[in-house]
């Protein structure tokens, strides 16, 4: 594989539970610990890029790097793009990953999974999901489903991510996890591109490369990490990295 190169972002006005990359989760910054599980990857050099600087400083104090972005980004792949000028001017990374930065329990094996894809040369971008179980999920609009085809075991084509209960009929539906593996070149690409149709009506940015005919492969994985948007999320991060230290 290319070089890689995994930046998180992080800001501090989400608009559900503001503050929460500094969110005290088992004795550390929530950011630190999906810093630490990215580092744990082993895949290459591990950059959070914020607009704060008290994110920049619990990301150095606790021994990683940080870069400062502006603050009117509207999506964390354009801040990645940004902090991406400052972080490899060289051109040396040729795949970045972007891993959200409210993902604490995040499994280091599943960064290393999403970049399986990029080993087709026709895989512009690369993420994640895993078979729903719980049936509540698969009509809860909070769950983004990815509808793919397989294209070998193990790996979708994504043909459409939606937040409604798709496909119809019998067989598997798939949580999306909301990690990326971008080539270079697509994500160069992904932040010219303007806000598509169906983006602005499912909510849901990566149908803006879909519609834009870039090809995104899933990558299944065995599980969901828990994603921290409300302080009943950030309660059970709590309980799950307590009892895990």
């Amino acid at each position: 594989m290319a070089d890689v190169l995994i930046v998180i972002p992080a800001r501090m006005a989400a608009t559900r539970l503001p503050g929460k990359p500094l969110a005290d989760v088992a004795g550390a910054p929530m950011i630190v610990h999906v810093l630490r599980r990215a580092q744990e990857a082993r895949l290459g050099p591990v950059v959070v890029a914020t607009d704060s600087r008290a994110i920049a400083a619990a990301v150095t104090q606790a021994g990683g790097r940080a870069v400062l972005t502006r603050d009117d980004h509207v999506s964390g792949s354009d801040r990645i793009f940004e902090a991406l000028g400052e972080i490899d001017a060289q051109r040396r990374a040729k795949i970045v990953v972007n891993v959200q930065g409210d993902l604490p329990t995040l499994a280091p094996a599943a960064i290393a999974a999403a970049l399986e894809p990029l080993a087709d040369d026709a895989v512009d971008i690369a993420t994640l999901a895993a078979e729903i179980s719980v049936p509540a999920e698969r009509n809860d609009p909070n769950v983004v489903k990815v509808v793919g085809t397989p294209v070998a075991p193990g790996r979708l084509r994504a043909l459409y991510f939606t937040r409604a209960t798709a496909p119809a009929g019998e067989g598997p539906l798939y949580h999306h996890i909301g990690l990326y593996a971008f080539r270079r070149a697509a994500l160069e690409r992904f932040v010219k591109l303007h806000p598509s149709p169906l983006e602005r009506r499912e909510k849901l940015e990566q149908l803006r490369a879909l519609e834009a005919g870039m090809r995104i492969d899933v990558a299944i994985v065995d599980a969901v990490p828990l994603g921290v948007d409300t302080p009943e999320d950030l309660e059970k991060a709590r309980a799950m990295l307590t009892k895990r230290s």
